[in-house]
This record gives structure tokens, sequence and C-alpha cells, in this order.
């Protein structure tokens, strides 16, 4: 399958990591046209933010939701099935086989894609061991992409840093996702995977997810609209 071809604008991926809905509501009209597509994780969503994916979808922008669902199968599903209700365009499942398997089954039919969330960027191998688990960070997104390509599984979330040996294991069949990204000159906050955005393109990604670099400069807009930049710059 060829690469697929993804406005520049599109692939910025703006995270409304905010206290309330009037704070995202304000950033989003501040934001006006440089940005189509919107992330709403647990902060927003749950301060009453899930009731912004239907507005943003009505208003033709694309939304993510980012809820890293992880629970029995019939739950996952039923969960699934509400948030394609909702217009959204991706929504986030951890990346265990069962999950990823009722998740797949609940988008049925809907224009819903489902995103496994391999291991978190702010996971380092240290924080893995002391997790119980064996594997290390590189290891284990690597199996556990394979598992979701086999069980049909629309996309990765994914550092940078590992967005080049996915793109070799899963090919152009699946959507990379990276949070991660922070532009040159950027604080890395809590973040320990992280890459510019035109490294970030360069390496394979699809779609960036960048928050405090927007939500917190001086000109969000022009913050916005120099990634955007970059990355036209890098997909070339």
């Amino acid at each position: 399958m060829q690469p697929l071809t993804i406005a520049p604008r599109e692939r910025l991926i703006v995270a409304l990591d905010l206290p309330s809905v009037a704070a995202a509501e304000a950033m989003i009209a501040r934001l006006g046209d440089s940005v189509i597509f919107y992330k709403i994780g647990y902060q927003l969503a749950y301060a009453g933010g899930l009731t912004l994916v239907r507005q943003l979808a009505d208003a033709g922008k694309k939304v993510f939701v980012d809820l890293k669902l992880h629970d029995i199968g019939n739950t996952v599903a039923r969960g699934v099935e509400s948030v394609a209700s909702l217009g959204a365009t991706f929504l986030t499942v951890h990346a265990y086989p069962q999950t990823m398997k009722a998740a797949v089954e609940g988008r049925a039919g809907s224009g819903l894609k489902i995103l496994a969330v391999t291991v978190l960027t702010s996971y380092d191998d240290g924080d893995l061991h002391a997790a119980g688990y064996r594997l290390g960070v590189s290891d284990l997104v690597e199996a556990r992409a394979q598992q979701a390509q086999l069980l049909g599984v629309d996309g990765l979330v994914c550092s940078p840093e590992e967005a080049a040996s996915l793109r070799k294991i899963v090919g152009h069949q699946m959507n990379l996702v990276t949070p991660g990204v922070r532009p040159a000159g950027t604080a890395a906050g809590d973040q320990k995977r992280i890459m510019t955005p035109a490294r970030a393109i360069a390496a394979g990604a699809d779609y960036l997810v960048v928050g405090r670099p927007v939500l917190e400069a001086a000109d969000p807009n022009a913050a916005a609209e120099a990634i955007i930049a970059e990355i036209a710059q890098a997909a070339i």
C-alpha cells in the first residue's frame, strides 16, 4: 500500500490539555482556521469536554479522543460504540490483545479509527522494568504493533523514536500518531522520548500531537502555523 496523502495542516493534532470547556473553546476560537484536528484527553474529558466532540465534528473539525481504554471486552466495545456515535475520528485503547479485539468490534460500521497505545512516551526501559515487564521499550513496542496489525487496528500511538522501525513492520497500512513532539528550543516537559516535528515526519509519522508548545505560546496561532510549515517542508 502506498503512503497516505495527508495535508500538512491535517497532520498537526493540537492537544486540548486544558481544565475546562470554556478554556478549550477560547483556545479553539483563538486558533481559528489554523488547526483542524484536536485531541481531547483525560483532563478535558472529565471536565465535560466530551460535549466538544460533536460540536467540533459538526464544525468540520476532526477529533482524537484520547481515553486509552482498557477493560473487559464487552465494556470496551460498548464504550467504543458510544465514542463513535459522537463523530470522533480517532480513539485510543491500550495495546493489549483482548482490548484491541473488542475495540475493533465496537467501531464496526462507523468512521471511527482505533489507535493502539504501544508504550507511553513518558516511559523508558527503567519504567517498564519497574512495572514488571521483561522487555525493553523497543521490543515491547514492536511486539504490540504486530499484534495490533493482526487484529485490524487502524493505527498506533508511538514515540517519534519508534516511528521508523514501526513503519518497516506495518508498512503504510496503519496510521502512526506520535506525541512527544517538541519544536526546537521548547522544553521536553514530562516526555522522555521526544523529537522535533521535521524529524518525526521524516521518521515516518503520519500525525503529530502537540500540546504545551502551542497552548503555552505567547501566540498559539503563530506557533501552530510554524509547526505546520515545518511539517510541510519535511513532507516534501
